[in-house]
Formats: structure tokens, sequence, C-alpha cells
């Protein structure tokens, strides 16, 4: 029973590129999006506590924005240290789906800087919600595609068992997408994401699910993001080494390594 509160793509002249080893510092007056992976049970640069979960900091946007909160909230705030993120400069989160590997940071996340607005599924607990609540936070409640703010979106909650909703970028050279587990199918999000906002997808982070998929299911998966067009991938968390090592091989050049650390920059 989960506790209360248990959460250089080059396209014409843009770029995105990973940092590995110590943490760039970050240039505030440059325009564009940093995607700084805070939480995750895959490794990329010294220095950071990995473990079970995902969660993920972007900058650029109108507002500051944490994705999911990881499985714990003190590991998770020693990497925003260790980052160079202030906790209390976050000014929303996003709640992927319910699972903990994905939401027991909130809480004490919350302690440090109540003063957010959480966009969670109206699925989730309503005592989870009342909590969040208590703590001083905004609540959203998320039952459709909607507008988060300016540039940000969410896909909605997708699926059953858990709904789960993935955030939705929209740039002028197209979408970043970024998702949690994928549980309603990575394929699928990529599509509705794509119908939705009549954009092709400039890059898709997250987990994508494909841990215990067969090989042939894997390579059926990575045809029909080729086929969909998806330009830069940066598969992590649950989507597993092999199917890594797969989407690696088929995009080269335009896979870009994620893991706990890693920071992916998108000039605008």
């Amino acid at each position: 029973m989960l506790r209360p509160l248990l959460l250089f793509l080059s396209l014409l002249v843009a770029t995105a590129c990973v940092a590995g080893g110590d943490t760039p510092a970050r240039d505030q007056s440059s325009r564009g999006l940093r995607i700084g992976i805070l939480f995750d049970n895959v490794p990329s640069a010294p220095g950071f506590e990995t473990a079970w979960g995902f969660a993920a900091v972007i900058e650029g946007l109108e507002q500051t924005l944490l994705f999911d909160t990881g499985g714990d909230g003190e590991r998770l705030l020693r990497n925003m240290e260790r980052m160079g993120i202030d906790p209390g400069q976050i000014d929303a989160v996003f709640l992927s789906h319910i699972h903990g590997d994905h939401i027991r940071g909130l809480h004490r996340f919350l302690r440090r800087n109540p003063e957010v607005t959480v966009f969670m599924p109206a699925s989730f607990p309503s005592d989870l919600q009342a909590a969040a609540r208590r703590s001083g936070a905004a609540v959203v409640l998320i039952v459709a595609a909607q507008k988060l703010f300016q540039g940000a979106y969410s896909s909605g909650p997708l699926g059953r068992a858990p709904e789960e909703q993935s955030l939705i970028l929209d740039t002028e050279e197209g979408l970043v997408i970024v998702t949690g587990c994928a549980h309603p199918g990575i394929v699928d999000i990529v599509q509705g994401a794509m119908q939705r906002h009549g954009k092709t997808v400039r890059l898709l982070l997250g987990g994508f699910h494909l841990l215990r998929q067969s090989e042939p299911r894997i390579r059926h998966t990575i045809d029909k993001l080729k086929a969909l067009g998806v330009a830069q991938v940066v598969p992590s968390h649950c989507t597993g080494d092999r199917a890594t090592a797969l989407f690696r091989d088929a995009w080269g050049e335009d896979f870009l390594d994620g893991g706990c650390g890693a920071v992916i920059e998108i000039a605008l």
C-alpha cells in the first residue's frame, strides 16, 4: 500500500548534447532546454547516486519543471545538489504514474519546496492528493490531454493499471517527449502526440518499458519509431540493456546516453 505522497539534436540549426563527467555550469542566458536526469537506475555521470526509478529536471521553459521524483527523496535531493539544482527554484512537479519508484520522493521534496504546482493523473489516490495539498502545493488533476503552461503539455492519462501521462514539449523544430515508464506503449504515446500537435518528434527521452520484451518485439518497436520519424532517442530506466543497445545501433549518432547525472541540452 503506497503511503501518501510516496512522485545535439541536429535539426536545422538546433543542437542537443549529453554532458558526462563533471556537470557543466548552467548558462541561464542561453535560450534552450536543459534536461538533467536526477534519478535513474542507469549510471552516467560520476558522483550521482543510482537507484531504481526516474526523475528529471527541465529548465528553459516558462516554468522549471521536475518530472517525477524517483523512489527516494533524500537521494533525489542529494543528486539535485550535485547537479547544482536548488529545490526552491522548481515551479512545478509532473507525476507520470502512481508507481512508487516515480513518486516516493515527492514528500521529501515538498518539505524543501511546498510552493509548487503538482500535475498528477486524476486517478491518483485521494489521500495522496490531500497530502500534497496539506503540504502547501497546488494540485492539478489531469483527466485528458491539456496545456500545462507555455510550451508544455500533458498527453493526458493513457492506458490502464496504471494510467500514465507523458510530458510533451512543443518546440519550433518538433516535439520533445519525456516518458516515465511508457506503460501505455511508447509507439502509441508518440503517435498520439504527433497527431495532437501536428509535428514530428525531435527527441524521445525516458523509460520505454522494454526490459522484459523479446528481441523481435523490441526490433518491431524500433522499426515503428523509425517509421514515425523520431529524430533522436535517450532511452533509460526500464528500457533495459538489450533494448538500449539496439536503439544505439538503430539511431547511431542520434542516440544520446541518458542515465543518472546525464544532461541533455537542446538549442531553440
